[in-house]
């Protein structure tokens, strides 16, 4: 049955064709045929490499109309930045106690890990656990800092992290289907310009190599790399 539907809507749309922003979001949403929201997805193929250190590309961008997603956040803490962090609205705080809760009961019911910066002696421990998982707290991606009670605030409020895997590609949500055109696309605008103002110094060749919208359960979109700010006047 997956099979049959996803036939369809390959047949639905031109595959090959590149796509204006606002093009490539209006097929996106008409591809989300499942039976719930889905989110949609921005993946970006960059021209980097990687495996050398001083390209890889990872930060956080502010979505300004949220992910639409309820994200977990959990913050390594003591003391008044526990109390901080549980009043901008935490799911789950602990110090030590949560480093074992995690160590040994596999408790990973989190989107988002945050920690203070004298915690992170213990956080440390966890790397191989929450470090495939994407979960490390990092100061690059200001999820390692004293202001806890603003970190959590930004994550819950749409926040989103990226980083580059192992072939240069970064994927980012940026809605779901349900939200209008342009609360979808002024999250690729804000998405695009972080990726462009992040981009390594030692980057050589075209940078923006592909960029794809697609729902959660359907097929990618195309997007003109050359045209990735032009408006729905052009």
């Amino acid at each position: 049955m997956a099979n049959k539907r996803m036939k369809a809507l390959l047949a639905s749309y031109d595959r090959e064709r590149l796509n204006l922003p606002h093009e490539a979001v209006e097929t996106a949403k008409k591809l989300a045929t499942a039976k719930f929201d889905e989110s949609i997805e921005l993946a970006v193929r960059l021209g980097v490499d990687p495996r050398k250190a001083d390209q890889i590309v990872r930060g956080t961008v502010s979505l300004p109309a949220g992910t639409g997603k309820d994200v977990r956040v959990a913050v390594f803490a003591a003391g008044d930045a526990a109390i901080e962090a549980r009043e901008a609205g935490a799911d789950v705080i602990g110090a030590d106690d949560l480093v074992n809760r995690i160590q040994s009961e596999g408790f990973l019911d989190f989107d988002i890990a945050i920690a203070t910066p004298d915690l992170m002696g213990q956080v440390g421990k966890l790397g191989r656990v929450l470090g495939p998982r994407g979960l490390m707290p990092n100061p690059k991606t200001g999820t390692v800092t004293t202001d806890v009670g603003r970190a959590v605030r930004e994550f819950k409020g749409g926040r989103v992290e990226y980083r580059t895997d192992r072939v240069g590609n970064v994927q980012v949500p940026i809605g779901k289907a349900s939200f209008d055109k342009e609360a979808i696309l002024s999250n690729f605008r804000a998405v695009i310009d972080e990726l462009s103002r992040a981009k390594p110094s030692s980057a050589k060749g075209r940078y923006f190599r592909s960029v794809t919208i697609s729902p959660t359960m359907g097929p990618g979109v195309k997007v003109d790399t050359n045209r990735m700010r032009a408006s729905e006047e052009e």
